[in-house]
């Protein structure tokens, strides 16, 4: 039996990559999904891919650097489908150069949507996920542990990432909201401006994600993985 069979899943950053596939998979598994972006014609373009039935998928815009559009976007989920169980903050962007280089522009939209934007979506959900004693999981990444050259504001908002939801798992599992933050390394996805093609085949893929969301889901209640590092087996094929 499947117990999500119709429960709702708020993804942020869902219009294409990690957020899409994710979105995909669990749509095909049963589930309601709203997924968000900045604009709203590819939020509902990208939802009407997912499903012609428009009963099942809601595409809506918010910017999860501001607070007031996530507010806006539970609202409407919870006016749609009556629910929300699940909230994958998952929206993200990154800039690579030396710090010395860096933009305070840059650093700051780094910061305002990779790590504020998922303090925003939490501060949103929170009561319909004390509600429906839920699931909160945050997208970080293997940036969020590991720093390197050309990635001062990036690795920041990332190791904030993981600090911020191992605390926030701290608060709010005496609501019964389990807290899970997925950390991958190499995706194929249209991240930093990229173009995904063949020779991303040797990355993880957003259906990858989207089954450890799955699995995350379905594991026994009385167990939380807390923290999921997830990375390619073979690296070794990205030059071959």
């Amino acid at each position: 039996m499947n117990k999500y069979q119709n429960r709702v899943a708020y993804i942020t950053g869902g219009t294409k990559g990690i957020g899409f596939g994710v979105a995909k998979y669990l749509v095909e598994k049963g589930m309601r999904v709203a997924i968000s972006g900045r604009n709203l014609e590819d939020a509902q373009a990208a939802a009407k891919e997912l499903s012609h039935d428009d009963k099942r998928v809601l595409g809506i815009s918010s910017d999860v650097s501001a607070l007031s559009d996530e507010k806006s976007a539970v609202k409407k989920i919870l006016n749609k489908f009556g629910q929300l169980d699940v909230v994958l903050a998952n929206a993200g962007v990154g800039y690579f150069k030396p710090v010395y280089e860096l933009e305070d522009s840059e650093w700051h939209q780094m910061l305002d949507t990779n790590l504020t934007g998922c303090f925003h979506t939490l501060k949103a959900s929170f009561e319909a996920l004390k509600a429906s004693k839920g699931y909160y999981l945050t997208l970080s990444s293997l940036a969020g542990t590991n720093f390197f050259p050309k990635g001062a504001g990036y690795n920041a908002s990332k190791f904030g990432v993981v600090g911020f939801t191992q605390a926030a798992m701290l608060d709010l599992r005496e609501f019964d909201i389990k807290v899970s933050t997925i950390m991958p390394g190499s995706v194929k996805s249209y991240f930093n401006n990229h173009e995904p093609n063949d020779k991303d085949d040797w990355k993880i893929q957003p259906e990858d994600i989207g089954q450890i969301v799955w699995d995350l889901l379905n594991i026994h209640p009385r167990t939380l993985p807390s923290k999921i590092e997830v990375r390619p087996t073979r690296p070794d094929l990205k030059d071959k």
